[in-house]
C-alpha cells in the first residue's frame, strides 16, 4: 500500500483502485464522472465498489474500533483498565468496562459507517439499472455492495441495537435525510435476503481472480449464518417485544444461590429477549442452509498449521491453498490497520532492530483464559503472549500480569522485512497493514456443529452433509494437538459429548480457545446470553487459583545463549503449571532463571492473599458498569448503573443532534 489518492464523483461515487494488501487503493481516479457512465462500464463500477472497501480501512470503522476497541470486555478478552479511574474513563476504558461516557469517536464511526451504506446503495442502484447489470463481472460486483452493506449494517445493529435501516441513497429532495430507528430484527431478516441475493451472484474465493480481501459466495453465506444465529439469539431491547423470550436467571445455576430469587440477568424497563422458538428454529435452520453450502462445496479448508495461519497473515501473505479465512479486510502496510500495534506482541520501546514501538495495551487476555487452555493445546502459545520485548536489543521477558496478557497472534517477529524497514523508519504509530480477518472457516465448522446440535442432538447428521457435530468439532480440534495425542485429546474428547447440553459447554469452550483475540467472542457470550455467567466465572477462577495457591508464584526457564535475544527463552523449558524446584539456588544450578508469576499475591508469610495489590484490586474494576463484584466476597450483584446486561454503546450526542429529533439513545443513557 502506497497511498490512497480521493475523489469526488457526482453523488459521492468515488473511485478506488483495489489489488492486493501489498499494493492496494492506489488508482487515482478520472476528475468527474455521472452514475450513468459510471456504472454502465464494468471498470468504473468495480472502482466504485471498491470506495465501499476503502472505507473499511478507517482507524473509526475495520482499522481500529471494530477489530479491536468494540469487541471488549468479556472473560477472554479485557481492555486495559483496571483501576477505579481507567475503567470510567472516556473513551474506549470506560465504554469497554460497560460506563458509557460520550466518547467522541462514536459520531465519527457512524457517520463513516453510514458512508461505507451510502456508496453501497449507490453501487446498488446504479447496477440494477445499467445497461450492463447482467454481465457476469457486473452481477459479481453487485453481490460484493450487497455483501459489504450486509456486513456494515450488521455491525451498527451489534453496537447500537435498533438503528436506521437505509436502503436507497440519499434523494435530492431531502425525503431520506432523517431516518427513524428500525428494529434490529427487522433489519437483519432483510439483510438475510440481501445476502441470499449476493451467494448467488458472487464467485467462491479463488475464482474468477476473486480473492479473501473481496466479498465471495462462501462469506456471504457465512456472513448470513452468523446474523442468523446473532438473531436467533439473546440482546438488550428498548422494550418488551410480544412473543420473545426473556432471559431469566442463568441455565446452569452457577450464580445462583447468592441471591435470594436468583441473579437478574434481565431488566424490567429495557428486557434482555430473543425470538419465540418456532422464530429460532427458522433462523437455525437457515444457518445450517448456509453452513452446509460453505462445507458441501470443498473450497475453504482448515490449513493443518494454526501457527502458519497465523504466520502467514503477519507476512501479508494470502493463503491461496486452503482458504481458510473467508473474508480478510485489505489494510495497506504503511497505511492502515492496527493488528500489531494495538494488539500484538508488546515492543515496549524502540528497538534496533525492530524500530518504533507499539502500544499493544489495548487488548489484553486474561490469566483464567490462558489456565483454561489443555496443557498441549498448541493454540496456547500461538495465541497468549505473557512476556514482551524490552529495551533497545529487545530482550524477551517474562511479565507477571495476569489481566495483561498479550495476543500473540500478531508478533512482530513474524513480520516482514519490509515491515521492519518501515518500522525502523517512522517516529510515530503507522499502519501495520495486516489483514483484518472477518471470518475464518473454523468458524463455520463450529458454527455448524452448535446449529446442529440445537436442531437435531450432538451425533446427527446436518441434511446434506452428512457430518454431525461431533465431527465438525473434531475438526477443530485436530489441529491443536500433536498427532500422537489425537486418540486422548479428539477422538475421546468429542465422544464423551453425548448429549446437547455437553456438546453446547464444549462448544462455548472450544470457540473461546479458537478465537482469542479475533473480537468473537463478546458476540458470542451476548447472543448466548452468558456475558454476565462467564465474566463473573472468570473473575472467581482467578479469585479462587490466587487464594488457593493454584498459580505458581514463580515460574522457571532455561533460555537459548545462541539465540537472538527476542528469542532467547525456550518456551519449551517453561514450569507453567507446577515447579519441579525446591529453591531458586537449585533452579539456577539445572541451568533455569526465574520469574514472580501470577501467584506471588498469595502472602506465604501470613498465609492469605494481599489484597491490596494492584492486580488483585483490579477484580472490582474489571466489567464494573455490567456487574459489581467484591474482591474479597465476589459478585454482588449486577448493573450498578441501574441496567442489566447493557451491553450495547450510546449514541453520540453528535449523532443525536445532528438527526433532527428522529434519534434518541434508550438503554437509560
Amino acid at each position: 500500500m502506497k497511498k490512497i489518492y480521493k475523489a469526488i464523483l457526482f453523488l459521492g461515487v468515488g473511485l478506488f483502485g483495489l489489488t492486493s494488501c501489498e499494493d492496494f487503493l492506489t488508482q487515482e481516479s478520472p476528475s468527474q464522472l455521472y452514475p450513468e457512465t459510471v456504472f454502465n462500464s464494468e471498470n468504473t463500477t468495480r472502482q466504485a465498489v471498491n470506495k465501499i472497501y476503502s472505507g473499511l480501512t478507517l482507524d473509526h470503522t475495520y482499522g481500529c474500533r471494530i477489530p479491536l476497541n468494540f469487541s471488549m470486555n468479556n472473560d477472554v478478552e479485557i481492555v486495559d483498565a483496571l483501576t477505579s479511574e481507567t475503567s470510567v474513563q472516556d473513551g474506549e476504558r470506560g465504554n469497554c468496562n460497560y460506563n458509557p461516557t460520550d466518547w467522541n469517536r462514536f459520531p465519527t464511526h457512524w457517520t463513516e459507517m453510514y458512508e461505507m451504506v451510502e456508496n453501497a446503495n449507490l453501487c446498488i442502484e446504479g447496477i440494477r439499472n445499467s445497461n450492463i447489470a447482467n454481465e457476469e463481472g457486473m452481477r459479481g460486483l453487485l453481490g460484493e455492495a450487497l455483501c459489504l452493506r450486509a456486513m456494515v449494517m450488521f455491525d451498527l445493529v451489534r453496537h447500537f441495537g435498533d438503528v436506521p435501516l437505509k436502503l436507497e441513497s440519499t434523494q435530492a429532495d431531502g425525503s431520506n435525510f432523517y431516518l427513524p430507528k428500525t428494529d434490529r430484527d427487522v433489519i437483519m431478516d432483510t439483510l438475510l435476503v440481501d445476502l441470499a441475493e449476493a451467494a448467488e451472484l458472487l464467485p467462491w474465493a479463488g475464482e474468477k481472480s476473486y480473492t479473501t480481501e473481496h466479498c465471495t459466495k462462501g462469506f456471504a453465506y457465512g456472513l448470513a449464518a452468523r446474523i442468523a444465529l446473532a438473531e436467533a439469539g439473546y440482546s438488550i431491547r428498548e422494550s418488551t417485544k410480544e412473543g420473545y423470550v426473556k432471559l431469566a436467571a442463568n441455565k446452569d445455576n452457577a450464580l445462583q444461590g447468592k441471591f435470594t430469587n436468583g441473579l437478574p440477568l434481565s431488566d424490567d424497563t429495557y428486557p434482555t429477549m430473543r425470538p419465540s422458538d418456532s422464530k429460532r428454529r427458522t433462523l437455525y435452520e437457515h444457518a445450517l442452509e448456509c453452513l452446509e453450502a460453505i462445507i458441501n462445496s470443498g473450497h475453504h479448508q482448515l490449513n493443518p498449521s494454526y501457527e502458519n495461519e497465523w504466520y502467514r497473515l503477519n507476512q501479508l501473505s494470502l493463503d491461496q491453498t486452503y482458504y481458510e479465512n473467508l473474508y480478510e479486510v485489505a489494510h495497506g502496510m504503511n497505511y492502515s490497520g492496527e493488528m500489531g500495534y494495538t494488539a500484538g506482541v508488546r515492543l515496549s520501546s524502540p528497538t534496533t532492530y525492530f524500530g518504533f514501538g507499539n502500544s499493544s495495551g489495548k487488548v489484553k487476555l486474561t490469566a483464567p483464559y490462558f489456565w483454561s487452555f489443555d496443557h498441549n493445546d498448541l493454540r496456547r502459545d500461538v495465541t497468549c503472549a505473557p512476556y514482551e520485548l524490552r529495551n533497545a536489543t529487545a530482550t524477551q521477558t517474562m511479565q507477571n500480569a495476569p489481566f495483561g496478557i498479550y495476543v500473540a497472534k500478531w508478533d512482530p517477529r513474524k513480520m516482514t522485512e519490509g515491515w521492519r524497514a518501515m518500522n525502523q523508519a517512522v517516529t510515530s504509530k503507522t499502519g501495520y497493514g495486516i489483514n483484518w480477518v472477518v471470518m475464518r472457516y473454523s468458524d463455520v465448522l463450529l458454527m455448524y456443529a452448535e446449529v446442529v446440535n440445537e436442531l437435531y442432538g450432538p451425533t446427527s447428521n446436518g441434511k446434506t452433509c452428512s457430518m454431525t457435530p461431533q465431527q465438525a468439532l473434531a475438526k477443530v480440534r485436530e489441529r491443536a494437538f500433536d498427532a500422537s495425542l489425537k486418540s486422548e485429546k479428539v477422538d475421546n474428547y468429542v465422544a464423551a459429548l453425548t448429549n446437547k447440553e455437553s456438546m453446547f459447554e464444549a462448544i462455548v469452550n472450544e470457540r473461546a480457545w479458537e478465537f482469542g483475540g479475533e473480537a468473537i467472542r463478546k458476540y458470542d457470550l451476548i447472543r448466548w446470553g452468558l456475558l454476565i455467567d462467564k465474566t463473573v466465572e472468570m473473575l472467581d477462577s482467578y479469585r479462587y487459583a490466587v487464594n488457593n495457591q493454584v498459580y505458581p508464584r514463580k515460574i522457571y526457564y532455561k533460555e537459548n545463549d545462541n539465540a537472538e535475544e527476542w528469542n532467547k527463552i525456550d518456551y519449551s523449558s517453561i514450569t507453567w503449571y507446577e515447579s519441579p524446584f525446591s529453591s531458586d539456588d537449585e533452579a539456577t544450578a539445572a541451568g533455569y532463571k526465574n520469574s514472580s508469576f501470577w501467584g506471588s499475591v498469595y502472602d506465604t508469610s501470613t498465609g492469605s492473599v494481599d489484597t491490596s495489590n494492584s492486580t488483585y484490586d483490579a477484580l472490582q474494576w474489571i466489567s464494573s458498569g455490567l456487574i459489581q463484584y467484591d474482591k474479597v466476597n465476589g459478585l454482588q450483584g449486577t448493573a450498578p448503573a441501574g441496567v442489566v446486561n447493557r451491553h450495547l454503546f450510546r449514541l453520540g450526542s453528535n449523532t443525536i443532534s445532528d438527526s433532527n429529533g428522529t434519534l434518541q439513545n434508550s438503554y437509560n443513557f
